[in-house]
This record gives C-alpha cells, sequence and structure tokens, in this order.
C-alpha cells in the first residue's frame, strides 16, 4: 500500500518484484532447482529470497582473479535462522550444528538479533539446508526481507515473572507476525501449491517498504538495545507486577557515508500501554510502517524517516486512529542498564547458566567442537544473545564442574579472561561474502580490538567496561552508532570512527573522525582515551565525556598526522 502524497513517485523496482511475485513465489524454484548453475540467480530471485531467509553471495576474495581466468564466482548463500529471543532447544543446536558440517562452511554464526546464520552454502545444498532447519521446528522464513524480522528481548534465563513474560511475548509477537504466503512450504518443503496464493491481512501484496525489527526489554536489562529497533516495548512494573508497557517507535542503524538525508535514530517513545496490548500495537506500527513508508527509494524506506518527518504528535494520532481509541502519554523513560551475563550466575530455579563469549559471534574449530560435546552431555539449552554470545542454560549444580573442565580443556575463552573491551565488541561480517560491505568486519575485529586495547592500557583504561562495535559498512548491523566507540567502514581499509554514544544503548554517537586507516584507529583514539582519563567525572562513561565536553571540543584532541585520508 501507498500513503497519500506518494502515488506520483516511482516505486522502486523492488516494489514491482514484490507485486509481481505471487506472494513471494516467484522464479525462485526453477532457478534453485536449475542444473546449470553457472552465475547467480535473478534479480527477482535474489530480492524475494531474504523473504525465505537466505541471500546469494560471492566470494569478493576471489572474484577479480577468477574472472581475468574467465571462470565464475564462487557463488554460495548464507542462510538465517529466525530463533524468538534467541532461544533454541539441546536439540535444535546439535541439529543446526550437523548442518553446519554437511551443507555448509563448518561454522555458525550468532548474530546481533540473536539469530543464527549459515554461511557457504552451494546452490544445491540450499533447499536441504532450508528443510533441514525446518525440522528442528525452527524456521528461515522471514529472517530477512521487508517484513518483521526476528524478535529479541533479554536473553537472560532468570526463572522470575518478568523475564517469563519477555520470552513469553517474544514468541507470540513473531508467530502472529510472519507472513501468511505458503510460498516457502511450497518451495523449500515440498508442500503442494494451492488453488491462488494467499491473502496477507496485515502486511498487503507488496509487504513493508522495508526491514522491521521488533525488542523488548525490562529498564534493568537492555541487552537488546530496543531503542534501536523501528518498534520497542519497554516493560513498566510496579515492584514483580507488570502494569504496562512504554511504546517506542522509529528506531533504526543504517545510513549512507555523504547522504545526510540518511542516518541512524534512536526509537520515540509514543504512549503508554497495556500490559496485554503489545499484539495489538506492534500490529498497528507495521501497518503505520506499511502504508506511510517510503517505497520510492529504499535508502529512505525505513520507519525511522517517517516518524522523524512527521513527527510524534503526528504518529501517535495515527495509532489512536488505527487501534480506534486514545493512547496514555509516555512516561518519561527510566534509567536503562545493560548487565553482566556472562560466566556463571544462578537463574533462580536451583539451575545455573554460564554465558560465553563468542568473539565476533563466529563458532568454529575447537570453540564449536568443544560446545557440541556439552550440549550432546548434558543437553544445556542454548541462548544466541545481542552481543552475539552464547548462553548455555539449565545446567544442574553438579554438571558445573564437568561443563567447565570440557571446555577449559579445548581452550575455549571465558569471560573473565578478556578485557571489558573485548568482552563488550560486536563486529558484523563483512568481507568476503557480504555484497554490501565498503571494508573488512569480522577478519579485522582482534587486530582492531588490540589496538584499541593497547590505547587504553597506555592511559589505565583496560578495566573501564567501554563498548566498541565495528561494522564494514554504513548499514550498523553491529549497532555502531548507538555504543562508547564506533567503527564503520568507509573504503577498503579505511573507516570512520564515532564516539559519544553510551554503554546503555540511549544515545547516539557523532563523528570523530573519517577516512581512518584501520592501523590508526587506536592512534586515533589514543588522545581522546587520555583526556579521558585525566578528565572524567567519577564514573563517567566514556562516551558520556565525550558528549560532555561536545563534539568539536574532542575533535580537537586529535593528533592531524593520525588520520590519514583514503
Amino acid at each position: 500500500m501507498m500513503a497519500a502524497g506518494q502515488t506520483e513517485k516511482k516505486p522502486s523496482g523492488a516494489e514491482g518484484i514484490k507485486l509481481a511475485s505471487a506472494g513471494l513465489r516467484g522464479p525462485i524454484a526453477a532457478e534453485i532447482a536449475a542444473d546449470d548453475i553457472r552465475g547467480g540467480i535473478s534479480e527477482a530471485s535474489y530480492t524475494l529470497l531474504k523473504f525465505h531467509g537466505t541471500y546469494e553471495q560471492f566470494d569478493r576474495d576471489t572474484a577479480t582473479e577468477r574472472k581475468q581466468r574467465g571462470e565464475d564466482k564462487e557463488w554460495s548463500f548464507m542462510v538465517r535462522v529466525r530463533a524468538p529471543a534467541g532461544r533454541l532447544t539441546a536439540a535444535q543446536y546439535l541439529a543446526l550444528d550437523t548442518l553446519a558440517e554437511t551443507h555448509a562452511d563448518g561454522t555458525l554464526r550468532l548474530t546481533s538479533r540473536q539469530g543464527v546464520q549459515f554461511h557457504g552454502v552451494l546452490r544445491e545444498n540450499l533447499k536441504g539446508t532450508i528443510a533441514g532447519i525446518n525440522a528442528t521446528l525452527l524456521t528461515t522464513m522471514a529472517a530477512c526481507g521487508d517484513v518483521v524480522r526476528n524478535v529479541t528481548t533479554s536473553p537472560a534465563p532468570r526463572r522470575d515473572a518478568m523475564h517469563a513474560r519477555l520470552e513469553a511475548e517474544a514468541f507470540s509477537l513473531s508467530a502472529a507476525l510472519l507472513p501468511r504466503t505458503r510460498a516457502h512450504h511450497q518451495i523449500f518443503l515440498d508442500e503442494e501449491a494451492g488453488a491462488a496464493p494467499e491473502e496477507e491481512p496485515l502486511y498487503g501484496p507488496t509487504y513493508l517498504p522495508r526491514k522491521f525489527k521488533i525488542s523488548l526489554a525490562h529498564p534493568d536489562d537492555n541487552t537488546p538495545d530496543v531503542l534501536a529497533n523501528d518498534c520497542g516495548f519497554l516493560a513498566v512494573t510496579e515492584g514483580e507486577r507488570l502494569t504496562g508497557w512504554i511504546l517506542l517507535v522509529g528506531g533504526g542503524m543504517g545510513m549512507t557515508h555523504n547522504k545526510p538525508a540518511t542516518y541512524p535514530r534512536l526509537a520515540s517513545p509514543i504512549a503508554l500501554i497495556g500490559p496485554d496490548e503489545v499484539l495489538k500495537a506492534a500490529q498497528a506500527v507495521v501497518r503505520l510502517s506499511r502504508d506511510h513508508g517510503d517505497r520510492s527509494d529504499r535508502k529512505h524506506a525505513r520507519l525511522k524517516y517517517v516518524v522523524q518527518e512527521k513527527g510524534v504528535a503526528w504518529v501517535k494520532a495515527r495509532l489512536e486512529a488505527d487501534l480506534g481509541r486514545a493512547l496514555a502519554d509516555p512516561p518519561p523513560l527510566p534509567a536503562l542498564t545493560v548487565p553482566e551475563l556472562l560466566g556463571w550466575h544462578e537463574q533462580g530455579d536451583g539451575k545455573w547458566w554460564l554465558g560465553l563469549p563468542i568473539p565476533a559471534g563466529r563458532i568454529a574449530g575447537t570453540l564449536r567442537a568443544a560446545l557440541r560435546e556439552v550440549v550432546e552431555r548434558f543437553a544445556p539449552s542454548p541462548i544466541a544473545t545481542p552481543q552475539q554470545d552464547l548462553i548455555l542454560s539449565d545446567i544442574a549444580e553438579a554438571d558445573r564442574a564437568p561443563v567447565e573442565a570440557i571446555l577449559r580443556a579445548h581452550g575455549v575463552v571465558f569471560a573473565e579472561q578478556l578485557s571489558p573491551l573485548a568482552r563488550w565488541s560486536l563486529a558484523c561480517v563483512a568481507l568476503p561474502t557480504c555484497g554490501q560491505s565498503l571494508a573488512e568486519g569480522e577478519r579485522v575485529h582482534a587486530p582492531i580490538l588490540a589496538d584499541v586495547q593497547q590505547a587504553l592500557a597506555r592511559h589505565g583504561l583496560l578495566g573501564e567496561r567501554i563498548s566498541l562495535r565495528l561494522t564494514g559498512c554504513p548499514n550498523g548491523c553491529a549497532r555502531p552508532y548507538s555504543g562508547d566507540i564506533g567503527i564503520v567502514g568507509r573504503t577498503p581499509g579505511f573507516y570512520t570512527v564515532f564516539v559519544g554514544g553510551d554503554f546503555e544503548g540511549t544515545r547516539l554517537s557523532f563523528q570523530l573522525a573519517d577516512k581512518v586507516a584501520q592501523e590508526a584507529v587506536g592512534n586515533v583514539l589514543d588522545p581522546v582515551l587520555a583526556a579521558y582519563a585525566a578528565g572524567r567525572q567519577g564514573s563517567e562513561g566514556l562516551g558520556d565525556f565525550c558528549t560532555r565536553i561536545g563534539a568539536e571540543r574532542t575533535r580537537s584532541l586529535l593528533h592531524p598526522e593520525a588520520v590519514k585520508a583514503a
């Protein structure tokens, strides 16, 4: 659907593909079954496969050399699992681990939205991979595409009413907001086709203008970065009793370099809703995006631009009209915190969870072997966190020592072995597979982290709780604009550095320096860290310090020779 005033704008190419797709079918089935697999799939299939949870990619490291030899690119697929709240059973984890070995590149990757990704899936293995995931009672449907993506919340398996409610709401939203088309089941699971494509009462024939992200949080645990989502629900409580939710609308991280009309944004508080109104409110916000999002320019299509340009009052009025009643004004946002979830914790039911740091979310090699052994022997319930880490929950007291012994025997790194910066760092996949990447991400995570840690150590700050988020492009999958330090790919080998956000995810950062060489990131940050060490007030965080002294003053601290232009 298209809002009034948009009819004169030409819809983007993706809109035409969706409209003509017969409910997200298009030419997918024929193309993935074709015997001749040279070359990539068509634009239509590439666009539509996102809705089914997969992107076609190619190895960008080898593409030029292979082209010079007259050879095709090394094509493969990334397949993403939709796991509401990051929850998995032991059986599901083991099945995914097996698929990683038999159908992908031998690794699993935990995402910043509590999902699981496979990489290196060949076209002939794509259908089998997705069917194998479905057999575990998980799905890849709507893990990507212009629909509601994986619903996130606190990963902490605390056995109390509040955490149970957060988890239940995440699962409820995930199920209720799935597309109704049977295309996925027919293409990948051999379901017999019906007489006609199904109706989509929520999404309509062209689905949403762009991706849509939902999160739920409690003020005591903003691990999921609730303000970075298109739609967020922040719990309001009186003691242990849930009394309502603050409805937050219009967050999103993506932007484009040198295009000021694109920008990251934190969600705005819109209303206070009742404790049992989450689904109705979410559906209304989805319809708002559907009907008023920009369908002519995909870089301007996220709901955040509607909220920013129309205003909070306009958004609230539209939601009231949709829901057929007045909405209460939201209370002031409470202080948000991000608790430590790694290490050993009591769950509250006599059992324990163990949070393990997973650098850049990549489960591979001996780490993968260790986790498989633990899950096979003790059957903990794994939980993917928004920090790309893994929680092993439901561990009996008697099993704590043997679980830890297995992990340590494999050389698995525990949280206490890491600096806080390493503990609180995120990195996207980026090169060589992501087609959006402008620079490296995961593959330079370790050296960039080491350089920044050295700078911290020089100023006695290595023990400070500081977040660092690295992405290979400005789309911001690792949420670089709302942490203490954001490092965003600019061109090959160069980055834009941001500071001034806060650890709790309640404030956006500002640009510190542009076109910084990878090896210069630590040196660029060094004078800022020196000033922070000398001038911080009490327990003030790095981002708080930079914001207090201001962007101009912070930038004036830089050594010009440390910033290398591309």
